[in-house]
């Protein structure tokens, strides 16, 4: 079962590191798959080192060392300086960590965004695979303790000219009410659709803390006036932001991650309140929940 032809892939999270190896690109069977602590806490070189040891797990199980091994990772590379940006990992931020990867562990490495490898893997073997095989476009979300996105078409993930292809999260959504984001705005998508913001305003409307489960039952049973204004908003504005998705890009599936994906609302009245946005009479874009869970990142990246 282990050989060459299998796809090696590790994403890197703030809080674990997940390591997997897939069959082949045609039967990504799962051969391996666990997980370390990342201890983003105690800095790079740890990091670093927690990597290294994952892959060394990985190579015991296989027998074998890869030629390459594609990683999932919460920023992105700077196609120009080759320097991490945008991470919420901030000790990876500034740092060369492509080329000091391939330096420690002496394979090829390819580097993408965490929200890109989300929206590979559903499109190779996740949701779109199963029940839109002809989709070639595809766009995916991550809405959860952050908002991202990434685009694969013909199942290759699009990093763009600055390596920020599909940051949906960080366009304009709300500067009245949105809150401040690290990207320097005000109101963007992740400050107004991430699960703390939702909760952020909630708490400022009725000064009581909840979960977004406990505001989205208390706005189904009816009986919260503040669970109700909150569920509403974010009805409203992500019918508003997922338009501009549809209006530039058009994709044939939309697939939806994270904690706030979960909320049924979205698919009904979500998508209700998108065909106000959009410059076409209709909108049948088939948005739809992931089939892979918390490892899709893994899976996209071995796809790398």
């Amino acid at each position: 079962m282990f050989g060459k032809e299998n796809l090696w892939g590790i994403d890197l999270g703030g809080t674990k590191i997940e390591g997997a190896i897939l069959l082949s690109a045609a039967d990504p069977q799962v051969l391996f798959r666990d997980r370390l602590p990342t201890g983003s806490d105690k800095g790079y070189d740890h990091i670093v080192g927690q990597i290294v040891a994952m892959v060394d797990q990985m190579k015991q199980a296989a027998g074998y060392t890869p030629e390459h091994i594609g990683f999932a990772t919460p920023g992105i590379r700077d196609p120009r300086t080759g320097t991490m940006k945008n991470c919420n990992s901030t000790a990876l931020n500034g740092r060369t960590l492509k080329e000091d990867l391939e330096q420690r562990l002496g394979v090829r490495v390819t580097l993408a965004n965490d929200a890109n490898c989300f929206a590979l893997a559903e499109a190779r073997m996740g949701i779109v695979k199963r029940d839109f095989p002809d989709a070639r476009v595809v766009f995916g979300v991550i809405m959860g303790t952050g908002v991202g996105g990434g685009v694969v078409v013909s199942g290759q993930v699009i990093n763009g000219h600055h390596g920020i292809g599909g940051e949906w999260g960080h366009n304009l959504l709300d500067p009245e009410e949105g809150l401040q984001c690290y990207c320097g705005k005000k109101g963007c998508v992740e400050q107004v659709l991430s699960g703390p913001a939702l909760q952020d305003y909630y708490l400022k409307l009725c000064g009581r803390s909840a979960t977004m489960k406990e505001i989205y039952q208390a706005y189904l049973e009816g009986n919260d006036r503040a669970a109700s204004i909150t569920m509403e908003r974010l009805i409203s504005l992500f019918g508003q932001a997922v338009s501009v998705i549809i209006n530039i890009l058009d994709p044939d599936v939309i697939v939806i991650g994270g904690g706030v994906g979960n909320i049924d609302l979205l698919y009904s009245k979500g998508r209700d309140a998108i065909r106000p946005h959009i410059f076409n009479n209709n909108v049948d874009t088939p948005i739809v929940k992931p089939l892979l869970g918390d490892s899709a990142g893994v899976y996209g990246a071995a796809y790398l």
